[in-house]
């Protein structure tokens, strides 16, 4: 048996300082700008910690597919037509995408452009892999179905009218809209333009968009959901409140001032509301907390992001028998029951901040532009975003001159 013995003699003692800055540091992995890998035996080796068998070919075939998928979505979203051809035949086409791994890396011969590309293609690979083992994202039926069933309660239908009612006070809705699961691309796409890459969840998978002619209806709507229990300071991501559309302070001096009126007004006193936002509006300063960097400072809304647990009863998965024995946990573990926290959003807004919504730099489509502008900045990189730039630039014009 051999037996270790402490040394550094005959070792060459080079340090990737930029790569262990990223380990020791916690720098995102989409802001690297190579790998550190030393040659094909180190590739497959990360290859089979990252979870690969690369002897299994239902792995090989899900390693080619997710590379197919990575290259489509860096041509149809991150390019245009004038670059998308200027991925090299042996990124695009390798013979063991393995090998973009060693391509990738500081390590290797491999020249500026062809590392360049093969990070490019390795970061969009690694998210999608992500969204691939999201659990969450495999049961998204159930989940749907659980968060929205709670709304079927308080949203309350007369045709095409919406209302929200606890059954004390009864709200009409101008706009009702569930939102379902983002796209496999929109989930991608958000993942790479977020700081934190694939670790911070997305938190609107699923959501409920609630717009009533007034703020002050927004601000009666919260109480609505808080009575009926949707809405508590437990269940809410504090962190992921966004409010910049009601000065909370200005507002209880409206309502106070008000709120005989409303509680003896006969009927649905819109009139009275519509005054209430004037005085609202004029008097409020800018509620500002923007941190989403994509949003135009013209979208005004309340968001809310709510835990809610989910319980999948035929998951399919067994709970580890000392945890079950240490916690308590028999009765799922018998039963196969998965149970977990889902986060989804609420949104409010009144109407001419929804109007200002579908338009302009406050519109999604504006949002999502400004999305793609940061995912290609991060996966491409600066020094590959000038290579591309310059290479169209090289290239004939369209009219042969």
């Amino acid at each position: 048996m051999h037996v270790p013995q402490a040394r550094l003699d005959g070792a060459r003692l080079s340090l990737n300082w930029g790569y262990l800055q990223a380990i020791a540091r916690g720098q995102s992995a989409i802001d690297l700008r190579g790998m550190a890998l030393r040659d094909g035996e180190d590739a497959r080796r990360f290859a089979s910690e990252y979870g690969f068998d690369l002897d299994d070919p239902l792995h090989r075939s899900w390693i080619r597919r997710v590379h197919r998928e990575a290259l489509d979505f860096i041509r149809s979203q991150l390019l245009d037509s004038a670059s998308c051809d200027l991925i090299p035949s042996e990124i695009a086409n390798p013979v063991d995408e393995v090998d973009l791994l060693v391509h990738a890396s500081r390590y290797s011969k491999s020249r500026s452009t062809r590392r360049l590309w093969s990070c490019a293609v390795l970061k969009v690979m690694h998210a999608l892999f992500y969204i691939d083992n999201n659990i969450k994202l495999r049961h998204f039926d159930a989940i749907r179905q659980q968060v929205f069933e709670s709304f079927e309660q308080v949203v309350l239908r007369d045709g095409e009218a919406a209302f929200l009612s606890d059954g004390e006070i009864c709200l009409p809705l101008l706009h009702y809209e569930k939102k379902s699961n983002k796209s496999r691309h929109s989930i991608l796409l958000k993942l790479l333009q977020k700081p934190s890459y694939v670790a911070e969840d997305i938190h609107d998978h699923l959501g409920v968009r609630m717009v009533f002619e007034t703020r002050t209806e927004c601000l009666l709507a919260l109480r609505v959901l808080q009575r009926a229990q949707l809405l508590s300071a437990i269940n809410i991501e504090s962190h992921r409140v966004r409010n910049n559309l009601i000065d909370l302070d200005v507002a209880r001096e409206v309502f106070a001032h008000h709120r005989q009126q409303m509680e003896q007004s006969q009927g649905y006193p819109l009139e009275l509301l519509k005054r209430m936002d004037a005085q609202l509006i004029e008097r409020s300063e800018a509620a500002e907390r923007q941190d989403n960097p994509h949003s135009s400072s013209g979208y005004r809304s309340v968001q809310l992001t709510v835990r809610r647990m989910i319980h999948l009863p035929d998951a399919g998965l067994s709970m580890d028998a000392d945890w079950v024995d240490r916690e308590g946990g028999a009765d799922r573990r018998r039963h196969g029951e998965m149970s977990f926290y889902f986060n989804y959003e609420i949104q409010m807004m009144d109407r001419q901040s929804y109007q200002a919504s579908t338009s302009g730099p406050a519109s999604h489509g504006a949002y999502k532009q400004r999305q793609i502008a940061t995912a290609r900045k991060r996966v491409l990189g600066a020094e590959l975003e000038y290579w591309v730039a310059r290479q169209v630039q090289a290239s004939p014009s369209d009219s042969g001159t």
